[in-house]
């Protein structure tokens, strides 16, 4: 089935897929244009800064996604149980329970780091801030709120390794289990 792209956020969810497929490095113009159906001159017109607008958009757009569905919840929720649970059930499902890389995670051990270096470290560091705060509220010690949402934010990169390593979601969705439980006791 051909795809409808009348504007750049239509291109979006299938260039976030190519570079998860691919790496920022590995995704020729070709590969994009393959995986978008656009030809090199409907790319430009959409992304005028080629691959790296591409990619800085799909970050963008990834941020926004756990902006609104993890870190705002997180940081809101009070008491914070709800947002801690829902934090789980949603990287659940947007990992795919482990079954999709973490785009955020793929740049910040490539070369691509150099280049998205502030967009990747702001989103890891705001997951930490906002899971932190959360626990913070639910009663934690500063020192330990924050050690252990270091551990989670860790833990759901290693999960999502693991997972996709073992070709078994299991791993995923065990881990997630065994931290949410942790944090909730």
């Amino acid at each position: 089935m051909a795809r409808t792209v009348a504007e750049r956020s239509d291109a979006l969810p299938a260039l976030g897929e190519c570079f998860r497929e691919h790496g920022y490095e590995g995704a020729s113009l070709a590969l994009i244009g393959e995986a978008t159906g656009l030809g090199k001159g409907s790319l430009y017109h959409f992304f005028p800064g080629g691959k790296a607008e591409m990619a800085a958009a799909v970050l963008a757009e990834i941020d926004g996604w756990f902006e609104r569905e993890i870190f705002a919840p997180l940081r809101e929720a009070d008491p914070p149980g709800p947002g801690i649970t829902h934090m789980f059930e949603a990287t659940e499902t947007y990992f795919r329970s482990g079954r999709r890389v973490c785009l955020v995670g793929g740049f910040a051990l490539s070369d691509a780091r150099d280049r998205f270096g502030a967009a990747v470290k702001d989103y890891f560091a705001r997951w930490i801030d906002a899971l932190s705060a959360a626990l913070l509220r639910a009663g934690w010690e500063r020192k330990a709120s924050r050690a252990a949402a270091e551990d989670v934010v860790g833990g759901i990169q290693g999960a999502i390794v693991l997972a996709r390593s073992l070709d078994d979601p299991r791993a995923f969705t065990g881990m997630l289990a065994r931290m949410r439980e942790r944090l909730m006791s």
